[in-house]
């Protein structure tokens, strides 16, 4: 199993498609060079474009010469090599028992939304924050956070267009609310972990509880918003750049 970190802002998101940068793509042409044969990978989460991750997860199974404590190192000396080793680089590879699959044996994700309060936010920031210019009412939004943790059906926290779902019942089983003083303002730190998140599940609930906080939508609603398993309800879908894949539980 790989464990693997990116910067998604140059990337299509995670799945390979034709002639685009994605990270599942640039991982399997980097090992199916590194163990001379076609390597397909398979990942535990399909972020979307300018999504970022600090724990993603793949595996992929083969009989390959090179010992798996090398793969790392060989593949991010790859990246280096040819001027691509600043936004993608495997953390750890390892191996796991036949039929282990990163995707279907995840037991749950950890994923951490980053806002930006204020009036200003440096440039360099603009890839990996939400810029909101308004004050939040940070209070407000754990009271509606409080009301999210636990087991629901949250059709209304999912976007159409993903792929279709069995069921729209999950469970999450933390979120919290940290606010961390910066020079120019106020960064807010949205950390959710669950046993699975629907399509734009992360962002839609971040920017219900930006909603909350600027007073669009009351504290109190958000339970009837979830009772209510419509999507119009909820509040805007957060932006990608301030998403990131923390950790994934096996």
């Amino acid at each position: 199993m790989l464990k693997i970190e990116y910067d998604g802002t140059h990337f299509s998101g995670w799945q390979r498609q034709p002639e685009r940068r994605t990270v599942q793509g640039e991982l399997e042409k980097a090992l199916s060079r590194l163990c001379a044969q076609e390597i397909r990978i398979d990942g535990t989460s399909r972020t979307d474009a300018g999504v970022h991750a600090l724990g993603q997860c793949a595996t992929f199974h083969g009989e390959f010469g090179i010992p798996t404590d090398r793969i790392a190192r060989a593949v991010n000396d790859h990246f280096s090599r040819i001027g691509k080793d600043g936004d993608l680089r495997i953390v750890s590879a390892e191996e796991r028992p036949m039929g282990f699959h990163a995707r279907f044996d995840a037991k749950g994700k950890k994923y951490r939304y980053m806002i930006r309060c204020g009036a200003g936010m440096p440039v360099f920031l603009s890839d990996y924050r939400y810029h909101v210019r308004d004050q939040l009412d940070t209070a407000a939004m754990k009271r509606a956070a409080a009301q999210i943790v636990g087991t629901h059906d949250f059709a209304c926290f999912q976007a159409a267009g993903g792929t279709p779902r069995e069921t729209t019942v999950r469970t999450i089983q933390a979120l919290t609310i940290r606010e961390i003083p910066v020079e120019e303002g106020l960064d807010i730190a949205i950390e959710v972990s669950g046993d699975g998140f629907l399509y734009n599940m992360v962002r839609i609930i971040t920017g219900t509880l930006v909603d909350v906080g600027i007073g669009r939508i009351s504290a109190e609603e958000v339970g009837r918003i979830i009772e209510s398993k419509d999507r119009r309800n909820a509040g805007h879908t957060a932006p990608p750049q301030g998403l990131y894949l923390v950790e994934v539980f096996y």
